[in-house]
């Protein structure tokens, strides 16, 4: 019966670490992906293009795939924050707050940014015509953005409680500079300092998560 419990028990905390592996490498293999063809797509440009609108255009088949796959890395991340966290404060609402993010993500995928500012190649200059799917992308990201700000409140707020006060810190500065990159770019509109500081918002906040996982699975006993 010992052995059995044992076994067990070390079964569930290595389908633990494998859930936070999952959000340990979900950022890096985003922003990789994205930089890459940021870097080597025709007409793309950080400053004004949204990573978003490489979805568009022939190669658009890889952000999207970048979506859907860090997506569900996403959502296997936060079935680990569940368990990790588990029990105290933030366990029940950190894991979904970040899990609606990764469902948000997969929305982001089925409807595609609307083509516009000159990309892909061939796309005229300026915001260019509404589609639906344009609409229903920006949702989409809206409600998963704010999903992940408040995610770094709650977890900041466990951390606090925990006497953890660098950690929380870092957990609140990472929702703000996230949030405030959200709002300048959802009001920017294509202005060069709100792009990079949404670019800026989604690496910090995606190292956020990075750091999250691996701090919470070195402590998996």
């Amino acid at each position: 019966m010992t052995q059995q419990l044992a076994h067990s028990s070390a079964r569930t905390i290595s389908v633990q670490r494998l859930l936070l592996g999952c959000g340990i490498v979900a950022g890096p293999f985003y922003v990789t992906v994205a930089l890459a063809q940021a870097f080597t797509r025709e007409g793309f440009d950080l400053a004004r293009h949204p990573w978003s609108f490489l979805a568009n255009g022939e190669l658009g088949w890889i952000q999207t795939a970048n979506f859907v796959i860090t997506a569900l890395a996403t959502i296997a991340a936060a079935a680990g924050l569940r368990r990790a966290l588990a029990p105290g404060r933030g366990a029940r609402w950190a894991p979904i707050l970040v899990g609606a993010f990764g469902a948000s993500m997969i929305g982001a995928a089925i409807f595609r940014a609307d083509p516009a500012m000159g990309f892909p190649a061939g796309t005229p200059e300026g915001p260019g015509p509404v589609t639906l799917s344009g609409i229903l992308h920006l949702a989409a990201g809206g409600v998963g953005f704010l999903c992940l700000v408040a995610a770094c409140y709650v977890i900041a707020s466990r951390q606090s409680r925990e006497g953890r006060r660098g950690w929380a810190l870092y957990s609140r500065v990472t929702g703000t500079l996230f949030l405030g990159s959200f709002v300048g770019i959802a009001s920017g509109g294509g202005v060069a300092w709100a792009n990079l500081l949404f670019v800026a918002g989604i690496v910090a906040v995606w190292g956020w998560l990075s750091l999250l996982s691996l701090n919470l699975s070195r402590h998996t006993a």
